[in-house]
């Protein structure tokens, strides 16, 4: 007698959108990561200026000088407003997904803890079964045997 589980196919389905989930969440921690990257690379980028612009002043710096500075500092600025603001939306969607992903793990997890507890209760009825098999020839051999 062969086991087979009645929840078979939505197993399946549990573990396919599991898999779909747990994907688009590697994806999401890929997205934060690459835009967290380059929030650091203009932070970085930031303070190397600050401390140039620092060097500069103490050896005499140019209007001019001082003009470009403050303009490229001043996009700077704004491009690490932009990227700050990313970050959030970034790690809030992989937030998002993480959550998803844990309700679908946990869904996926009670279809797999019923198949094994169908497949006890299948395997203990499968041994009665052959054990009164196997008292039943024994009785029809002590039967035959005339006594």
């Amino acid at each position: 007698m062969r086991y087979q589980y009645k929840f078979q196919k939505l197993l399946e389905l549990k573990e396919n959108e599991k898999d779909k989930s747990l994907a688009a969440y590697q994806q999401s921690v890929s997205a934060f990561e690459q835009v967290a990257e380059k929030l650091y690379e203009n932070m970085s980028k930031k303070e190397l200026m600050e401390k140039s612009k620092e060097e500069k002043l103490r050896s005499g710096m140019s209007v001019q000088e001082m003009r470009h500075y403050q303009q490229f500092v001043t996009n700077l600025d704004n491009t690490i407003q932009h990227y700050q603001q990313l970050v959030i939306m970034k790690r809030h969607q992989m937030n998002e997904k993480q959550s998803d992903l844990t309700e679908k793990n946990i869904e996926f997890k009670k279809f797999e803890k019923m198949k094994e507890k169908q497949y006890e209760k299948f395997s203990l009825e499968h041994k009665a079964i052959e054990m009164k098999e196997m008292d039943d020839i024994s009785i029809s051999q002590f039967m035959f045997q005339g006594h």
